[in-house]
């Protein structure tokens, strides 16, 4: 099973989002933002309602319902959506996850100059 991104079950969403990560000094916890310009969920032709941001591969599913659209001028432009990591090891599902989408994307990581 290859990594995918869904925000109504059954629909994979092709746009790739802008992924952000912070985490805390002492890595107890994280937050990742993504962000998707003029993603497939908000297409005219898109029937299903947006219930979450799914994350899905061979390990599960990581959830989140903070997931909010932004407006252009009156019409949907994107989706912004944050999932948080209350613990190391839900930090560490996360990346593994996150390698697997890359690597079904061919994706890169690219480290923030801030440190």
């Amino acid at each position: 099973m290859t990594a995918k991104i869904q925000f109504a079950k059954g629909f994979d969403e092709t746009v790739i989002p802008d992924v952000r990560l912070t985490r805390s000094k002492d890595g107890s916890n994280g937050a990742a933002t993504f962000y998707f310009e003029n993603p497939d969920a908000l297409a005219q032709d898109f029937t299903a309602d947006v219930t979450g941001m799914y994350l899905s591969d061979e390990e599960g599913e990581l959830l989140t319902r903070d997931v909010q659209a932004k407006f252009i001028n009156g019409k949907p432009a994107a989706l912004e959506a944050k999932y948080v990591m209350g613990t190391p090891a839900a930090w560490d599902r996360f990346i593994r996850f996150m390698e697997r989408y890359a690597a079904s994307n061919e994706l890169g990581f690219q480290k923030s100059d801030s440190d």
